[in-house]
């Protein structure tokens, strides 16, 4: 089940508590057994614990334990840091009753790193022969602080990446970024508390307990702040997703009225994909013009069923009126978030580079590239559609007509790359008769989830990121 650890993850978590316990017991006789600060450090992180600040959308919590357990690490050593580790998540748990599969990742990571933190540190103090209270002393007191916050970080990204099945960096990224920045503040408040503590004793405890509190809120706003953003994010994004399938229901209403609007537009939209990967575009510029073409005739959409079917001749009025598709288009999409480029490549698509095109009458350089590549592609479909209201050509015919005008009205670069992919294609492709609307609508789809989610992922389910 998505979400859950396998039982090979359950067994190895507790062969690596186990683990940690063997370490614990070997390491008892360095620990210094201080009952005095050993307890006034544990109740201010089971009152820590208890005010901790839990993110709505998540389980991330927010608790000023983390520093206090440091802190133990540094003045009494691994294991006394690793009972007041493992007694904090105990007692939480007791209270907050989460999944059992949880308790145990999160016992396993408050018995490790209070541990690794504690004997680095101690280790590191004898084989330097560093005094308590030099410069060096409180540079390793912040390099315990910031080994501890890795060794938490990595143990609980490891295991929710794994469980989830996503990427451990965009798990590190997502746990970390919101609170990194107070991390290593409250790194530095844990060596303000060393210096203090090595001067006045254990009465430093108290204000560095009001400290930490108040530090402990003020990260917990942060957060807030940091989910109520995401949500605002998503949102966005939802409502985007919600205005993206508007407009493939107008471009199917269209179709209803005028038969061959779908698969026109997914036969442009697919031959402009073509031209542009075969004209080496970029990945993005290729996703961009494959949406511009599949929405390029959606301005059509408040034309009259006389003028769209075509069944009577034309007048100037009726011309002029076809004319405003283009802008009535752009219109149309370019007030979708995120949509504006792909607005402008439609306002386009019937420019020529004579500067003979509309509706602004672009010349050469002026007319967007991509809208360049809509028009060879829009300009062979309807020259070789057997649903177009004229009567179709051959491929071969429509190749010798978009030469002709190749530097007038249409991009010869683009013509020339379009005559390639056509080389090695069958009929049906070269008329259009396969192109699906679905299919390319599906896709378009695809390439918009990926854009608007590619970047985001949830935020651990199990891991208590503490201040």
């Amino acid at each position: 089940m998505p979400g859950r650890p396998s039982r090979r993850v359950v067994v190895l978590e507790l062969c690596a508590l186990a683990l940690a316990a063997g370490v614990a017991v070997l390491q008892i006789e360095n620990g210094d057994w201080d009952l005095a600060l050993m307890g006034a450090l544990l109740a201010l992180s089971l009152v820590s614990d208890v005010r901790a600040v839990q993110s709505a959308s998540s389980r991330v919590k927010i608790s000023g334990s983390f520093l206090a357990i440091v802190v133990a690490a540094v003045f009494l050593g691994g294991t006394p840091a690793a009972f007041i580790g493992v007694t904090t998540i105990a007692v939480g748990w007791l209270t907050q009753r989460y999944r059992r599969t949880d308790l145990l990742i999160n016992l396993v990571t408050y018995a490790w790193f209070p541990l690794i933190a504690g004997i680095v540190f101690h280790e590191s103090v004898q084989a330097g022969d560093v005094a308590v209270g030099e410069p060096a002393f409180y540079l390793l007191v912040l390099a315990a602080f910031v080994l501890a916050l890795a060794f938490n970080a990595l143990l609980i990204a490891s295991y929710s990446a794994y469980v989830e099945g996503s990427r451990l960096s965009t798990k590190l990224v997502r746990m970390l970024g919101p609170v990194l920045p107070s991390e290593l503040a409250s790194a530095a408040l844990g060596v303000g508390f060393a210096a203090a503590y090595l001067e006045l004793g254990l009465v430093t405890l108290v204000l560095f307990a009001a400290v930490m509190l108040i530090f402990q809120y003020l990260i917990g706003a942060l957060l807030v702040s940091q989910e109520r953003a995401d949500e605002l994010e998503l949102r966005a994004k939802q409502l985007a997703g919600f205005q993206v399938a508007l407009l493939s229901a107008l471009l199917r209403t269209l179709d209803l009225r005028d038969r061959m609007t779908a698969r026109h537009s997914a036969a442009v939209a697919r031959y402009s994909r073509e031209i542009a990967l075969a004209a080496d575009l970029t990945e993005e510029e290729q996703d961009l013009v494959h949406t511009a073409a599949l929405l390029h005739d959606i301005g059509k959409f408040v034309l009259p069923d006389r003028i769209l079917k075509g069944n009577a001749e034309l007048t100037d009025a009726d011309w002029e009126q076809i004319r405003k598709h283009p802008e009535e288009g752009a219109r149309i999409v370019s007030q979708i978030d995120g949509y504006r480029p792909v607005g402008e490549i439609i306002l386009a698509h019937h420019e020529r580079l004579d500067g003979l095109g509309y509706p602004r009458g672009l010349e050469g350089e002026e007319v967007p590239h991509l809208a360049r590549i809509i028009s060879v592609a829009d300009t062979y479909d309807v020259m070789t559609a057997r649903d177009s209201y004229r009567t179709p050509i051959s491929s071969y015919d429509a190749i010798a007509e978009l030469r002709r005008i190749s530097g007038t009205q249409l991009d010869g670069r683009y013509v020339e790359i379009f005559i390639k992919v056509l080389a090695d294609k069958d009929v049906a492709y070269r008329h259009g008769e396969d192109a699906d609307f679905e299919r390319e609508l599906a896709l378009d789809r695809r390439i918009h989830d990926y854009v608007s989610n590619g970047d985001s992922a949830s935020r651990s389910a199990s891991a208590q990121i503490r201040a």
